[in-house]
């Protein structure tokens, strides 16, 4: 199904293009001038435009010519008269009409033929924009590395859910791999062939990141001069990727609700709707059982994405897989690097195996890339990332026994103190401490000072963290 904008001065040949490009499952809209067609194009996107050449006032080219400025996506087709055969011909020379057809009495047929051509070069188009915005090469099974229970289970679960159209939410720690189940989900599904779109939602503020997923219209904010297309409308008929689902805003997650609910899409600005057929998969590292709770994301938004929850284990919970990891990341980088390290010193694989790994896999690639750039032999010697010193105050905050200073403890110094800026001193580097113990997950950040997420993010917007 596509978006079409039919534009000519004979009512007649619109009402006819209207109830045939409808049949084909179409969306249709009609104009009967220039003027109209601009305006249209102004407000909304359409995939192809066809319109008439000779026109009162505003003809067909300088329809060409707006939409090919405004909306540089949409493909023009023109309807040409004997008369201005010639102009149709020039204007697909210069590669502003994706093509011309003569009104004859096989138009209908052959516009038909003409459009399915156009969409054939729209959704091309789409899959480009998406392969160079995810040059990623594609991730399958083979990409998750892991033989232990915990990823056997993650794999056959991935097989058999692959090939339905259900939204998925997946959900572990930070640095575990989300992002690579969601591409293996999609290269296992029949929507392999056509787009994986990724976006981090935590990547961007509200307004910047619903232009983004729904694109806009020319004029809808300052610096918007032509018509874009949005991330869902260049996922159709693929796959869409919402990573950190849990940072979107409450009005954010209103909107996108209404696009898994009616499955189409409304540009920012724009004044129409565009049907879309996409396959939703979000991520997130945040307990969203608990989010609900405190009112921080939407419980029914909450039961649109979870239909089928997939959990990814912790390093901690699968460390029969280290070795096979660390030999991966080995063969990675050590190439990279110039260097022909052949093995990994037993003791420093022991000591990789018993370690926690709060970080997960990205942690441990991290460790791994570090230890090769400084290994000098032809065996890998790893050291384990330096324990950092629990901060005093976050200690304290989790039941620990550090204090700050007398004055921490009800103490009043000889001088006095201000006891305003003192308590924000102290909320604000405990705020610090934990988020640097947590590795800047604020979940547990929360949870090491025991307080809720709402009063955490409360602060960190307070002291402008």
């Amino acid at each position: 199904m596509a978006n079409i904008l039919v534009c000519d001065d004979e009512r007649s040949i619109c009402e006819l293009l209207d109830i045939s490009l409808c049949r084909e499952n179409h969306r249709v809209e009609t104009v009967n001038s220039g003027e109209a067609a601009k305006r249209k194009i102004d407000g909304a996107l359409y995939d192809v435009i066809v319109t008439d050449i000779k026109m009162p006032k505003i003809d067909g080219i300088e329809v060409l010519r707006y939409a090919h400025q405004i909306s540089p996506d949409s493909a023009v087709i023109l309807i040409t008269a004997v008369d201005d055969y010639e102009a149709a011909v020039e204007a697909v020379k210069a590669g502003g009409a994706a093509d011309y057809i003569r009104k004859s009495p096989g138009l209908v047929d052959e516009i038909k033929l003409a459009i399915n051509r156009s969409l054939e070069k729209v959704a091309l188009s789409k899959q480009n924009f998406a392969l160079r915005r995810d040059a990623a090469t594609h991730n399958s099974l083979d990409n998750i590395i892991g033989v232990s229970p915990a990823m056997e289970k993650l794999k056959h679960t991935i097989r058999t859910v692959a090939s339905t159209n259900s939204t998925i939410l997946v959900y572990g720690e930070s640095g575990t791999g989300k992002e690579l189940v969601a591409r293996a989900v999609h290269v296992c599904s029949p929507r392999a062939t056509d787009s994986f779109v990724s976006v981090n939602c935590g990547a961007f503020p509200e307004t910047l990141l619903e232009s983004e997923l729904f694109g806009y219209v020319k004029g809808a904010f300052t610096g918007a001069n032509q018509n874009r297309r949005g991330l869902f409308e260049v996922a159709d008929g693929g796959t869409i990727f919402l990573d950190e689902i849990s940072e979107m805003t409450l009005a954010m997650q209103v909107k996108l609700l209404r696009v898994l609910q009616e499955r189409s899409v409304r540009p920012v600005g724009g004044t129409s709707e565009i049907g879309i057929d996409v396959r939703v998969i979000a991520a997130t590292n945040r307990d969203l059982d608990r989010q609900v709770a405190e009112n921080t994301f939407r419980e029914d938004l909450y039961y649109r994405l979870s239909v089928i929850p997939i959990c990814v284990p912790p390093l901690r919970d699968r460390r029969e897989d280290i070795p096979l990891l660390v030999n991966h990341f080995l063969k990675k980088y050590a190439p990279a690097a110039g260097k022909s390290i052949l093995r990994v010193q037993p003791e420093s694989l022991e000591s990789l195996c018993g370690y926690e790994w709060p970080g997960n896999v990205r942690q441990l690639e991290n460790t791994v890339e570090r230890a090769v750039a400084l290994e000098t032999t032809n065996e890998l010697h790893v050291e384990l990332p330096a324990e950092r010193p629990k901060a005093k105050g976050a200690a304290a905050a989790a039941g620990g026994s550090g204090t700050l200073t007398p004055a921490a403890s009800g103490a009043i110094l000889p001088e006095g103190v201000d006891m305003e800026k003192y308590v924000a001193d102290i909320e604000r580097s405990l705020l610090q401490s934990a988020l640097k113990q947590c590795q800047g997950v604020q979940t547990r950040a929360a949870d090491v000072l025991g307080i809720s997420y709402r009063s955490f993010r409360h602060l960190m917007k307070k002291y402008e963290l």
